[in-house]
């Protein structure tokens, strides 16, 4: 049951994500924050969710999702932040996301996809780094990492 709920978020999260920058009304900071801040929760949810059987990766997914969850209130409600992270921010974002993936290879060993979300979380996370140093385009950007919550909460819906 927390499984399919886990993965019904994340591919909630993964459309809204994709579907915010499409809108193209919100701002960089703003795209940027809400990615990073879905990226907790699911973070947060996935702590929760597996704490009963996976003490340590509960104790990684908690922390990195407190971690992010500080950064991206940082990024949505405060634009001095932003000005000061704007150099690193598209560095911040791929480099999170590689993490992410490698926690889910981690915490995922045993799971029939969990080698396969991880690995798609790495892969989309060097993308994010690499389009970010060419194409500053945030839309871009953030579908990337809806396409990697999305592809979780599909194969781990599979599993």
């Amino acid at each position: 049951m927390k499984k399919n709920i886990v993965s019904l978020l994340a591919i909630i999260f993964g459309i809204m994500i994709i579907s915010f920058p499409i809108l193209g009304v919100i701002s960089t900071n703003a795209i940027i924050g809400l990615s990073v801040l879905f990226i907790s929760i699911y973070a947060l949810i996935m702590g929760i969710s597996i704490i009963d059987y996976n003490t340590y990766g509960s104790i990684i997914d908690l922390a990195l999702g407190v971690v992010l969850l500080i950064i991206s209130i940082g990024l949505i409600f405060n634009p001095a932040l932003f000005g000061f992270l704007a150099e690193i921010t598209l560095y911040l974002a791929g480099i999170i996301l590689i993490i992410a993936g490698v926690v889910s290879l981690v915490n995922n060993r045993t799971s029939k996809f969990g080698f396969y979300i991880g690995i798609a979380g790495i892969i989309l996370g060097v993308c994010y780094i690499i389009i970010g140093t060419y194409v500053a385009n945030p839309i871009i950007l953030g579908t990337l990492i809806g396409i990697w919550l999305v592809l979780s909460g599909i194969l781990r819906l599979l599993d």
